[in-house]
């Protein structure tokens, strides 16, 4: 299913006789499904921006007209609706949500020349192995391990640290960006250990962690494994302090941790709808009755990005040069505030913040993120 918001408001506007030219650019994401809150937020930040920016004039005077696609959050769907797009003459794209999509979908539009910034695709890979054609204006799973790693060198230099991983893409590259970034400090892990996912015990993994002592633990992996280990740890007696990445700010860990989940801190990327920059347009979401959570600001600032980036070079005839001007570092302007990308087209200083879980609920942790 595809959804074309044109824009008829803005064009009616212009002098009899003058013609616009479209620009047609798209989103991509989860629209149906269990996932559908997801492509939700990236259709509302998208067409959002495309209204503001065809209130301003557009890019050099052309319209932006948007295509909305559901891509199941799945490869080889997102092949199939980056195929579709090629076709349509789309120039870029605002999406995907998922990582796997992301990183299935580049490869179509590298072929076709077309731009790609996700809002939310974290994985390093996306920009690792992308294309001179993909950007993200989202931190990577690696950037939160770094975050955590400079907290835990500080906070619990002297203590004994164990880092735990279940060997996934997400879990694993967190978990070994944490070891790194101990390393350059000069902090040795006292435990480090890789573990089966999908577990119903974890009991020997807890018997090393009590035996050893151990202070305080990082764990990069699924929500209800990590619950499960936090839960084991509980009843073994241990006081660990739980340290983890934003997958444990979800109802799975929760369900799987009770009562044990109290005192489990996590890394997570700051709420922009508590940022100046983003005051104007929450505002008009706010007329709209809809509350721009999760990603919808991130997919705001992706198109805004193509906006000045295809205005400083001239126009969007060229998605290389656009994508250049990207990785070249320049301030973009956005609803995320002041933000410039690197060579990769990854974000130069992520934001993340502290949450904390407490009585069955998570919030931002006001006293470490001081």
């Amino acid at each position: 299913m595809s959804r074309r918001l044109l824009c008829f408001a803005v064009l009616a506007c212009l002098p009899a006789g003058m013609a616009s030219a479209e620009i047609a650019i798209a989103t991509a994401g989860p629209m149906q499904g269990q996932y559908a809150m997801f492509g939700e937020q990236l259709r509302h930040g998208t067409e959002m921006a495309v209204a503001d920016i065809n209130a301003a004039g557009g890019i050099n005077g052309e319209m932006l007209t948007l295509e909305v696609v559901d891509d199941g959050c799945d490869a080889q769907r997102a092949v199939t609706v980056a195929t579709e797009l090629a076709a349509k003459g789309v120039k870029f794209v605002a999406g995907h949500f998922c990582s796997n999509a992301s990183i299935a979908a580049a490869r179509i539009y590298e072929q076709n020349g077309i731009l790609e910034i996700s809002p939310a695709a974290t994985n390093p890979k996306f920009t690792d192995e992308g294309g001179w054609n993909v950007a993200r204006v989202s931190g990577r799973d690696d950037g939160q391990g770094v975050y955590a790693g400079s907290f835990l060198a500080t906070a619990y230099r002297d203590k004994k640290i164990a880092v735990l991983d279940d060997g996934s893409t997400y879990g694993k590259g967190m978990a070994d960006a944490l070891r790194r970034t101990l390393a350059a400090a000069g902090v040795k892990e006292a435990l480090s250990e890789h573990y089966a996912p999908s577990g119903t015990d974890f009991g020997a993994l807890v018997a090393r962690l009590t035996g050893a002592a151990i202070d305080v633990v990082y764990i990069g992996g699924a929500p209800a494994d990590a619950g499960l280990i936090v839960r084991r740890l509980r009843e073994a007696g241990s006081p660990a302090q739980i340290v983890a990445g934003d997958t444990l700010v979800a109802g799975e860990f929760l369900s799987a941790a009770g009562p044990a989940a109290d005192g489990t801190i996590m890394t997570f990327p700051a709420d922009p709808q508590r940022l100046p920059a983003a005051r104007d347009v929450i505002g008009r979401f706010a007329d709209t009755g809809y509350v721009p959570e999760g990603a919808t600001l991130y997919a705001y600032a992706a198109v805004q990005a193509y906006r000045q980036a295809a205005i400083a070079v001239g126009g969007v005839t060229d998605n290389r040069k656009i994508a250049g001007w990207l990785r070249a570092g320049n301030t973009l302007n956005t609803v995320l505030g002041d933000i410039s990308m690197n060579e990769k087209g990854d974000l130069k200083n992520p934001k993340y913040v502290w949450y904390r879980w407490s009585d069955g609920k998570y919030f931002e942790d006001a006293e470490l993120n001081r």
